[in-house]
């Protein structure tokens, strides 16, 4: 493995978490003494090579044994309070406490969370920004302007942020091969990126994109399908991103494949992966293999050895890491793999605005093989200056100026905000017109453009080496804290939840039916950090997700759904697959549903999703299931049904006297 830096990692783990030592979990016992506890950097010495398998079923048992145990609840007034069930949690999970500096982080630079009672469960990725930050910089946004000596009030530049994302067509290969302009700007934000994610520069170019989805479609646009015909992806749930990837490579002539996922586990059909990975003529091109390194959905998580596989038989091969906790990066071990493509998002404040941007990972020495083409989805990133430029000119001058943004360029401007800091205050000059495409502007307005440069007064060189600096405070803190600390956080957490959604059972039913039912991994110690599931009523009858997520929406709760497609059943599990499988309408195929690709394509489950960001915390859990656990009333959606009606109905009241 290569050198990981200050999170040490035993190489006998094979996610790159450490050997699960026993003082993680407490089943019954108090909590272990100090000279009993062990750390993730002795615990290579201190264990044999088999104690990693051994610990995570030690784990799993210990949370399942201790967390309620022999308990089932069937009312969901018969939970344990916060306080109790934090305890008990605290008990079983004794170096929980070791976390708390994520709860001091939260409560300091995303107050909001707690202002707003808002548990955020809708969305993965990693966080540019902190809510503080950007309250600080639209703080000091006011207090310039109001202090400025501009002729009339400029626009509210607390509501406008720091950059903005611009639209721009070009041709991949030659961008990739040449480069194109870049301001410092974006040269510092590409930096910070790179850094983040221990990608190197010299191995490496990056590109911006809108989204995610962009980045894809600027892989399958630009491959040559022509040459390597296949298209072959892991993915237990259905992807705008991958779908498009699907459809423009088809488009250009490649054959698209699927691993599939055997029910009920959704566990890699891994003998059929094989062969279509593995290729009779060694060496030869074969095509792109898109390999996820764990599913946002269910939070499974997926060997890395099918990536060495699909290398060691021709494939080029792209790693979507966009599903990847924030530090999960340093446990990959990039150097020993090298994808030719990777893909990673951004977005701006967590629970805030999950906008964003993609970014674009190529193997400098697999741009090669690529084919010129025009591509939609790169981006530019916009320095504030010039939007507020624009905003100033439409909103205070009778005659308006040479626009430097298009119309239609403004229109695509996704909202992204920061701070930038440099290690002097000597303002410089406006860029070099080559650089940010800057006409000429009338006298009238250079009062507020002055006024602008005021508020944008971070925008200075560093005088040792003439480059930006740039805050992004959500990456620092991920960045302190560490990929242990993270993952023990988000691992405690998780099984905590799979663990209690499953004691919850419908009262006055033969052995207490399941009122959740989870998909894919459940109690485990190296699931990833999201869930999978469904809520049935007390006859066995799916709630449809979307209802479920409105109703958490009413709690201040924000999850999402998805749809589980590629699955394959066994015959033994025919009858149960009739049952299970739907369209994404919603409609059954009953107990004739066929096992032939393409009715697998078309069919799967749709499901409900929580994901756990590494600020979520364990009221946010209990709150999740404390809201769950209300369907185990056969009352509960007639009642809310009847709630919403009324509430809607005293506002049209109000509103018509």
């Amino acid at each position: 493995m290569p050198s990981l830096g200050k999170n040490e990692i035993s190489q006998t783990c094979p996610h790159g978490y450490g050997c699960c030592p026993t003082s993680l979990f407490n089943s019954s016992s108090p909590s272990p003494l100090p000279s009993q506890k062990i750390t993730t950097s002795t615990t290579a010495t201190s264990k044999p090579r088999n104690s990693s398998s051994e610990c995570r079923h030690s784990f799993a048992a210990t949370t399942t044994s201790s967390i309620f145990p022999n308990t089932k609840f069937t009312n969901h007034e018969s939970l344990p309070s916060l306080q109790e069930s934090l305890g008990e949690f605290n008990r079983v999970y004794p170096q929980y406490s070791e976390t708390e500096i994520v709860d001091r982080v939260r409560a300091k630079e995303y107050y909001h969370l707690s202002f707003s009672n808002h548990t955020c469960l809708d969305y993965i990725g990693i966080g540019l920004f902190s809510y503080y930050q950007r309250q600080q910089h639209h703080d000091a946004s006011r207090t310039q302007v109001a202090s400025s000596s501009t002729p009339q009030s400029p626009p509210q530049y607390s509501d406008i942020p720091f950059f903005s994302i611009s639209y721009k067509t070009g041709n991949l290969k030659t961008l990739l091969l040449h480069g194109g302009k870049e301001s410092e700007f974006e040269s510092a934000m590409r930096r910070r990126m790179m850094r983040f994610l221990n990608i190197s520069e010299n191995d490496y170019f990056m590109v911006f994109t809108a989204n995610r989805t962009s980045a894809f479609k600027l892989v399958a646009e630009s491959y040559p399908f022509q040459s390597r015909k296949k298209l072959l992806t892991v993915y237990d749930y259905e992807s705008e991103a991958v779908e498009a990837m699907i459809s423009c490579s088809e488009k250009r002539g490649a054959t698209a494949m699927s691993a599939e996922f055997s029910w009920p586990r959704l566990r890699i059909q891994s003998e059929k992966l094989r062969k279509m990975i593995v290729s009779k003529r060694k060496k030869k091109g074969r095509g792109l293999f898109v390999f996820p390194l764990h599913s946002r959905v269910t939070g499974a998580r997926y060997p890395y050895l099918w990536m060495s596989i699909a290398q060691e038989n021709g494939w080029h091969v792209l790693i979507d890491a966009c599903a990847l906790g924030p530090k999960d990066m340093d446990s990959f071990g990039l150097s020993l793999f090298r994808p030719d493509f990777l893909v990673c998002s951004f977005y701006k404040v967590f629970g805030d605005n999950p906008t964003g941007y993609g970014c674009l990972f190529v193997k400098k020495s697999a741009i090669s093989i690529l084919e010129p083409s025009t591509c939609a989805g790169i981006v530019n990133l916009v320095p504030e200056r010039r939007l507020l430029q624009q905003l100033s000119e439409d909103s205070s001058v009778e005659q308006k100026p040479t626009s430097i943004l298009q119309d239609q360029e403004l229109s695509s401007l996704t909202s992204f905000s920061g701070r930038i800091e440099t290690t002097q205050s000597t303002k410089v000059e406006a860029e070099e017109p080559s650089e940010l495409q800057i006409t000429e502007v009338p006298i009238e307005v250079k009062a507020q453009e002055e006024a602008v440069e005021i508020l944008e007064n971070k925008n200075v060189r560093d005088s040792e080496n003439g480059s930006f600096k740039i805050e992004c405070r959500c990456l620092d803190q991920v960045d302190s804290l560490g990929l242990v600390l993270i993952t023990n956080r988000t691992r405690y957490l998780i099984n905590w939840l799979v663990n209690s959604m499953l004691k919850l059972k419908h009262p006055n039913t033969q052995g207490g039916v399941p009122l959740v039912k989870i998909y894919g991994p459940k109690i485990k110690f190296d699931r990833g950090p999201a869930l999978a599931f469904n809520v049935f009523d007390w006859k066995g009858e799916k709630i449809e997700p979307v209802l479920v997520q409105k109703l958490a929406d009413r709690s201040n709760i924000s999850l999402s759904y998805g749809f589980l497609h590629h699955i394959w059943f066994a015959d033994k599990y025919a009858e149960e697959k009739g049952r299970v499988l739907q369209t994404k309408e919603g409609r059954s195929q009953g107990v004739n549903a066929s096992n032939k690709k393409k009715d697998r394509d078309n069919l799967g489950v749709t499901v409900v999703t929580a994901a756990l960001s590494f600020l979520a915390n364990f009221e946010d859990m209990y709150k999740l299931w404390a809201f769950v656990a209300k369907f185990l009333d056969a009352d509960f959606v007639e009642k809310e049904r009847w709630r919403y009606t009324s509430l809607n109905q005293k506002t049209v009241q109000v509103l018509i006297p």
